[in-house]
Parts: C-alpha cells; sequence; structure tokens
C-alpha cells in the first residue's frame, strides 16, 4: 500500500480508500485527523474531505477505512458490509461497560465453565438475534448520548436491535478467559456479546480485547500503520 500513496493531490481529491491498522488507545478520529493533516500539509490543500467507515473504540485494535475527497460518498456502503473481528473475553468477572474501559465489579467462581457450554452458548448467539446496547455507547437516550448517562450512574436501559451473527467460533478456551472469531452485521456490539456469553452461562464476562480483522472484502493484512503513512 505504501509504494500506491505515494501520488498527486487530485488523486486524493478524487478520491482514495485507505486501508489502517488502528493503534491501541487511539480514536478513529485521532487518525483521521492525522491523516488528514498529513495530506493537507504535504500537498498544500485548503481543504480535503477525510472520513471513516465504521468506528473502533479506542481499546481495541485493527481496521479502520479511511475515505478521502469523492470517495466519502462510499463511506455509508461500506459501513452496511460485515466485520469480522477477533476478540477475547474474561470469564467469571464484569465491569460496567463491559470492557476495560471501567473496572471489575462483580466476580463469579468459573469452575463449572466447560467448553462444552461456552460453543452451545455461542451457537445461541449465531444468524440474527436481538441484541440490546450497552449503556456506555455512543446511541442517544432523548437526544443524550448513552455514555454520558451511564457516567452520571444512570440505570437506563437501550432497546434491542436485530443484528445478524454469521460466525461465532471459539479459537481458544479456559475456565476464565476465551478468544472467539466473529463475523456480523452492522450495529453490532462486541462487548454486548461478551455480557451476555456471561449471562448465559449463568456467570459473569467482559471483553478484555478486541481486533478487527475485516470489512466486507477489505482486510487488515493490507493496512498500513497511521505513523508510517504520515512518515
Amino acid at each position: 500500500m505504501s509504494d500506491d500513496i505515494e501520488t498527486t493531490a487530485e488523486d486524493f481529491i478524487k478520491g482514495k480508500i485507505l486501508l489502517f491498522d488502528k493503534p491501541y488507545k487511539w480514536t478513529s478520529f485521532d487518525v483521521v485527523n492525522k491523516i488528514k493533516w498529513h495530506l493537507k500539509k504535504k500537498y498544500k490543500l485548503k481543504k480535503l474531505k477525510v472520513g471513516h467507515a465504521g468506528t473502533l473504540d479506542p481499546l481495541a485494535t485493527g481496521l479502520l477505512i479511511v475515505c478521502t475527497g469523492n470517495k466519502t460518498k462510499q463511506i455509508n456502503e461500506i459501513q452496511e458490509m460485515p466485520k469480522g473481528y477477533e476478540a477475547t473475553i474474561c470469564l467469571g468477572k464484569t465491569t460496567p461497560s463491559f470492557d476495560l474501559e471501567t473496572e471489575i465489579s462483580q466476580t463469579w467462581s468459573t469452575d463449572d465453565i466447560t467448553k462444552e457450554a461456552v460453543e452451545e452458548v455461542l451457537f445461541k448467539l449465531t444468524g440474527k438475534i436481538m441484541q440490546e446496547p450497552p449503556l456506555f455507547s455512543a446511541k442517544r437516550i432523548n437526544g443524550k448520548r448513552a455514555y454520558d448517562l451511564a457516567r452520571k450512574g444512570r440505570d437506563t436501559k437501550l432497546e434491542p436491535v436485530e443484528i445478524t451473527i454469521y460466525k461465532n467460533e471459539l479459537k481458544y478456551f479456559s475456565n476464565d478467559e476465551i478468544e472467539i472469531e466473529i463475523n456480523c452485521s452492522r450495529g453490532t456490539y462486541i462487548r454486548s456479546i461478551a455480557r451476555d456469553i456471561g449471562l448465559m452461562l449463568n456467570n459473569g464476562a467482559y471483553l478484555s480485547s478486541l481486533r478487527r480483522t475485516s470489512i466486507g472484502e477489505y482486510r487488515v493484512d493490507d493496512a498500513i500503520e497511521p505513523e508510517g503513512f504520515c512518515g
């Protein structure tokens, strides 16, 4: 990809689809802002449209698609594509946000959790399902962001939405941690998958790491680091 991007200002104005491997703790907007600043400076542009196709949480890594110029018109089309993830889920503990954004709030024994039980739960969490988004999310409730209400301690629930899980495969199992490979539709919260796995095991769980590996036919293997692009 690095050879392909050594192009002209006009190429980026006409539109480019760029694949980045988002670093840990970077926001999706951090990536967009860095790329936009770099391109405007390099090509002496006063303005340039730059946007991303599908937000990744700061604590997640992996594929982030950035579109420039006229290719920003394809953002919504790209966002509708199925997405692939590799997720590590901690069993026997949970947090209010169902990930590492918040501290552990409850613990359970995991002695009775079996690989067969986990595989049965993953099977049930495959296909079309109704998923309740996590309160620590950017969803709006009466015009306010859900995560703002959550941080204020408001006990509010979001309406379930229909999603599709095309693949939900166990890659590693231990009593207190599992690794799964997921392919899912737009709007799926992997943190909610972790929460539901815990609940369906009569236990607790939270998402300890997440990496997006694909969006449609785009692969993280073909992506580069933002710093490498701007270097």
